[in-house]
């Protein structure tokens, strides 16, 4: 299917190579400023068309940077996507066939459910999100499923934490193999787990700046979002990026830090909310030796 013979390659993506060899590369986890991103839409769009990739647009909990993206018009393969931040931890991110069936899913199903800083946790449990989504024509895929730091924000890490009912994984088609936020090792144990439980897998920078896109794609060979997403059901992709750097990663976070501070008081309660239950567990973990709490 591709001269790419390995699941993920760790290398900075050649958009002109890739293309020859007749694959279509796509960021597919993108951030604007229609949620916790300093990136204008039309900005995405225009380095997505000038360098030859593709974006799946994924604000937190939001559709305003895809319907943007539909209104300004691109030559760029844009995928209509979400990623979901459950009110237990894990980030999901649901990728569709159809923009109008985002429309419908944000409208029924995730408007309502926002708390009171709209790019955190949303009022719904995973289970509930994966029930929700099975709804659609979509694809979902587990963002950063070992992330965040000390953070509850991946399935696996709440699934390995005891939070979480492992059948949960059965519901994703794919995981997140190569998440440029995340560590070599982490992105490695992800890549692990699709061989592992046989998913389609997915990369993306989970890019909050503009210099952040595109150093992350997902590869298929496709002509059309509705190729693409197949062909990561299909497990049919393959992964080419390399992870952010720690000057990188200090930089992303003073350039989100504005969006947060008008929501700091309800961001330390979410962040209460999902480590209370690891918090409780430390003193019997404690006696009993294990690692991780």
């Amino acid at each position: 299917m591709t001269q790419i013979s390995q699941m993920v390659t760790h290398a900075r993506p050649d958009f002109a190579a890739l293309r020859e060899a007749g694959l279509m590369p796509v960021d597919m986890h993108t951030h604007t400023l229609h949620s916790d991103a300093p990136i204008r839409v039309r900005d995405a769009l225009r380095k997505a068309e000038d360098r030859g990739f593709g974006l799946a647009i994924t604000d937190h909990n939001g559709v305003g940077g895809v319907l943007e993206a539909r209104r300004l018009g691109t030559r760029a393969m844009v995928v209509p996507g979400i990623e979901v931040s459950a009110w237990d931890g894990p980030h999901i991110l649901i990728y569709f066939y159809d923009i109008h069936d985002l429309e419908d899913f944000y409208e029924n199903h995730i408007r309502d459910a926002l708390s009171k800083n709209p790019y955190l946790a949303t009022r719904l449990m995973t289970e509930e999100v994966l029930e929700r989504a099975a709804g659609y024509s979509c694809v979902v895929s587990a963002a950063h499923p070992y992330g965040y730091l000390l953070f509850n924000k991946g399935v696996q890490k709440c699934i390995d934490r005891e939070y979480l009912n492992p059948a949960a994984l059965s519901e994703f088609d794919a995981v997140e193999a190569l998440c440029g936020g995340m560590g070599r090792g982490q992105n490695e144990k992800a890549a692990a787990l699709a061989r592992d439980r046989g998913l389609g897998v997915t990369g993306g920078t989970d890019g909050h700046l503009l210099s952040d896109l595109g150093n992350v794609v997902t590869c298929a060979d496709a002509a059309d979002v509705g190729g693409f997403l197949d062909a990561v059901a299909r497990r049919e992709t393959r992964i080419v990026g390399l992870e952010k750097n720690t000057l990188e990663k200090c930089t992303t976070a003073v350039g989100v830090l504005p969006q947060y501070l008008p929501y700091l008081g309800p961001s330390l309660a979410v962040h209460w909310h999902q480590n209370l239950p690891r918090l409780l567990r430390i003193p019997s973990r404690l006696k009993t030796g294990l690692k991780h709490p």
